[in-house]
């Protein structure tokens, strides 16, 4: 086996492989090797289905054809991690590319297969040591079995890619996330090439080392080729995106998961329409202040953006903690320490992430509450959509859209938003009998131009003391108290929740009237916002199902009731309170006599 990788190592065949991929492999992703449990069975690998999907990877046992006809996954990864259609490309196989395209394989998937040295490496084996491996193996209480399986595993390893999947790429080159389209281009063969494009393969998806098929490619047809499928691609791209946005604007998008805050919504919205469509100055990235109480949804709305414009919430959202950057030395973990300076190397928090995604969806939450210096250098960035590390290296981000909140004002805003809705109820009435549309609006309520720049405006220029900084935000936007209507929704979907939680953990069934909800929304709490009403609920609900649960009142695969208790005539007057009760086949229902918990304090011991 070691005589046959030297011999594929140094074929003149190997010249297939762009020579940056040589100079730049590296050990990335996951590395699948064949398992070396002891108890592993030496027939494990030679099972009738494992042989149909070696054969169906390798093409070379029997015809495609009948093994797709047996059921064999068209989509099945070899054990190592490549899949049937990388053999297919890389071997110039054009029948069997066609064959499995149409039997659905996936043109787009990606080799988990690094390379045979750094999976090797992995494992800390080399195949020039496979003996002496062994040796110190036996030394070490290893039974021989499992030494010889474990050095049996590092020479099949060794052959295997290139008896299974090709003998022309190099063993020393790192394949990881290459496509099929990649390993045509490496192959050369441009009529492989044309076959998985027009079956929508995508030109531009990189592999592990960030490398599109295209770079691959040799100067001539194919290049050129693969050059006018990328342009294709992105305008197809955009078109989808298009009718997409057409289809299911940003607004609708954004209510799907933000319950009110219907201002706020419009003026996001219109400010990234304008940023998606091309009528923007690129020159300046997006830049927005939320403001608002506590617990009112600012950096739910950020992440459902976020969300609603293609960004991945890993790379695509990035969240800085200003609370964390309240002292003037830690303006280095922002961008990164100077030359000299220990950290230097490893660059700020928000430099480097700006590096790897610049058009990112950053929330600098609770920007109030950092220090002076670190909103100088946010002048920079909101500005001229750039910023300069510690390293003196400038990343430019002029499409990242920047979000920040703060809590500066939000007694002011609360109280404003509560009378413009009182004010609004009292002339709802008055239009009751003409118009019931208008009632129904009652809860849409608008912060008017006056109350921004006569009591909004003099506080932010009280804090943050500088107009230049504030005059680089696009859009202020003001989140609002929830009102009546809003705060039945937020309980409604937090019962749900637990509902949901009852029925997967315990195969309990959760149902509740009308009356509860309006129960519940009375715990709201406008300094707390919407974290008011999750605590009340776990209050006044979980905490009777967990007592029940814990007291085995609760059968198995039963039907529980909420409901409103308002007290018997006889004891007079009383607040009103939730019961849990058990709902019987017949409908009936029957109240749970619920133990309160016992207090450490009552309780008397002896001796």
């Amino acid at each position: 086996a070691h005589s046959h990788h030297t011999q594929s190592s140094t074929s003149p065949k190997t010249s297939l492989l762009h020579p940056s991929v040589l100079r730049s492999a590296r050990p990335l992703g996951p590395l699948h090797t064949l398992p070396v449990n002891s108890q592993d069975s030496p027939t494990q690998f030679f099972t009738l289905d494992h042989m149909k999907s070696v054969a169906l990877t390798s093409l070379s046992l029997c015809p495609p054809l009948r093994l797709l006809a047996d059921g064999v996954d068209v989509n099945h990864r070899h054990r190592l991690g490549w899949t049937a259609l990388m053999v297919a490309a890389v071997n110039r196989q054009h029948n069997v590319v066609k064959v499995l395209l149409e039997a659905g394989a996936d043109p787009n998937q990606a080799d988990e297969f690094s390379s045979v040295y750094e999976m090797s490496h992995k494992k800390a084996i080399h195949s020039l040591e496979a003996g002496s491996c062994m040796s110190q193996m036996l030394g070490d209480g290893w039974t021989w079995w499992v030494a010889w399986r474990v050095c049996l595993c590092v020479c099949v390893l060794l052959v295997t890619r290139e008896d299974e999947f090709s003998s022309r790429l190099s063993t020393r080159a790192n394949f990881h996330g290459c496509s099929p389209l990649h390993y045509a281009v490496l192959a050369d063969d441009l009529h492989t090439v044309r076959i998985l494009l027009e079956a929508g393969a995508d030109p531009l998806q990189t592999n592990s080392q960030g490398h599109t098929p295209a770079q691959y490619a040799k100067e001539g047809v194919l290049r050129e080729l693969l050059k006018e499928w990328e342009s294709k691609f992105v305008e197809d791209q955009k078109k989808r995106e298009a009718e997409e946005r057409r289809r299911f604007p940003l607004e609708q998008r954004l209510k799907e998961h933000i319950i009110g805050q219907t201002a706020a919504i419009n003026t996001v919205a219109s400010a990234i329409r304008r940023k998606e469509n091309g009528w923007y100055d690129e020159e300046h990235p997006l830049v927005f202040l939320f403001l608002g109480s506590s617990g009112i949804g600012r950096r739910r709305f950020t992440h459902q953006s976020c969300t609603a414009v293609g960004g991945e919430f890993n790379t695509g959202f990035i969240r800085m903690d200003m609370s964390e950057f309240q002292e003037k030395h830690e303006v280095a973990k922002f961008i990164g320490s100077p030359p000299g300076y220990v950290g230097h190397e490893e660059g700020g928090q928000l430099t480097k992430r700006l590096r790897e995604c610049p058009n990112a969806v950053v929330l600098f939450d609770e920007v109030d509450k950092a220090h002076p210096d670190v909103l100088t250098i946010m002048l920079q960035l909101f500005d001229e959509g750039r910023l300069t590390d510690g390293k003196g290296k400038t990343i430019e981000c002029k499409d990242a859209i920047f979000i920040m909140t703060s809590n500066v004002a939000s007694e002011d805003i609360a109280h404003h938003a509560l009378q413009l809705r009182k004010d609004a109820q009292v002339q709802n009435k008055r239009r009751l009998a003409e118009n019931l549309e208008d009632v129904q609006k009652t809860s849409q309520v608008t912060i008017s131009k006056q109350f921004k720049e006569e009591v909004i405006q003099p506080i932010l220029k009280a804090h943050f003391r500088r107009d230049e900084f504030l005059g680089r935000i696009n859009e202020i936007v003001y989140f609002l108290p929830f009102c009546r209507a809003e705060l039945t929704q937020l309980v409604s979907k937090e019962l749900n929740f637990w509902a949901k939680k009852a029925k997967q953990r315990h195969n309990i069934t959760l149902l509740w009237d009308g009356a509860v909800l309006d129960l519940l929304t009375g715990g709201y709490n406008l300094h707390y916002g919407a974290r008011s009403i999750k605590h009340e609920v776990e209050r006044c609900v979980v905490n009777q199902l967990a007592a029940a649960y814990e007291q085995r009142l609760l059968p198995k695969g039963c039907t529980l009731r909420l409901s409103v208790d308002c007290g018997s005539e006889d004891d007079g007057p009383s607040e009103p309170t939730l019961r849990l009760e058990v709902v019987g086949e017949d409908r009936s229902t029957r109240k749970l006599d619920i133990q309160p918990p016992l207090n450490p304090v009552d309780m008397a011991y002896t001796q």
